[in-house]
């Protein structure tokens, strides 16, 4: 039997869908046509940024496009499991506690990444002071040592050999109790607790799968496949954003436009004036 194929959507309540947001929810949509199963996953752990009014106009804004989904508990619902998988992670000695702020990195740093400049390391090794703030950095070469080689597999780019090391040591438990688990970590974890099979994100988000190939293996989570689908880009080449005001989705839904009709034309690659659809490989190496 052909698996069953689930998807995801995960948008976070710190601001409102647009045009972008609704090619990536359409595409996860689509992909799971034919019995699979489509998922939205509020990941509202963005500190005091999240607003939870925001969840429910994320879903009118999905139901004005005509999608039909499964939901699943949201990012504040699953603390115990990011905070126990960074546990085992420390307990193995795979984790070092960093102090350095971004000035700090960004003066030190004598590279840059795929997300700015690569941390040099300047913590790792450093005892850890009991009571003092600080984040947790995966120490990623002694991670690769664990793991050995790995590979993963992106439904439009083929092959890819999983190449952490780029980034540098990222940070997966953050110095803010109110942020507290890194992007990396949480959607790692919920992607394989919500059994997705097939992770459906922008091409931005690429250069992460490294980084999330290597915890799947050092946490014995099951591994997907991943479908980096275009961008939507602005007429500088600019990816649609919240912070630079993009038109939102409740605006044109508000303002009576058809949602389904959208929908439609997002998948016939039929864009409003101005904004075009980027194949990009954004942070790849």
């Amino acid at each position: 039997m052909t698996p069953v194929i689930v998807t995801r959507f995960a948008p976070s309540p710190n601001g409102p869908l647009h045009l972008g947001h609704a090619l990536s929810a359409v595409t996860a949509h689509d992909l799971a046509r034919g019995g699979g199963r489509f998922v939205l996953r509020i990941e509202d752990i963005d500190g005091v940024r999240s607003r939870p009014e925001l969840a429910a106009t994320i879903r009118a804004d999905l139901a004005w496009l005509g999608l039909r989904w499964d939901e699943v508990a949201p990012q504040s619902a699953r603390l115990s499991r990011y905070a126990e998988a960074a546990e085992r992670l420390r307990a193995e000695g795979l984790l070092y506690a960093c102090r350095c702020t971004r000035a700090e990195i960004a003066a030190a740093a004598r590279a840059s990444g795929p997300d700015g400049p690569v941390y040099p390391g300047t913590c790792r090794g450093r005892p850890v002071v009991p009571g003092e703030p600080a984040a947790w950095r995966l120490d990623v070469a002694a991670a690769l040592r664990r793991t050995g080689s790995l590979s993963w597999h992106d439904e439009r780019a083929g092959e890819q050999v999983a190449r952490p090391e780029l980034a540098g040591d990222p940070v997966l438990v953050r110095n803010d109790p109110a942020t507290p688990a890194s992007y990396h970590l949480a959607a790692t974890l919920d992607d394989a607790a919500d059994g997705v099979t097939l992770v459906t994100r922008g091409r931005d988000l690429f250069a992460a799968t490294h980084l999330h190939r290597l915890l799947q293996a050092l946490l014995d989570l099951p591994v997907p496949r991943w479908h980096h689908h275009p961008l939507l880009v602005d007429e500088t080449g600019r990816k649609l954003a919240k912070r630079r005001g993009s038109p939102s989705l409740a605006q044109r839904r508000t303002a009576g436009e058809d949602g389904a009709a959208l929908a439609d034309a997002l998948r016939q690659g039929a864009l409003p004036a101005g904004i075009a659809l980027s194949d990009a490989l954004h942070g790849a190496p």
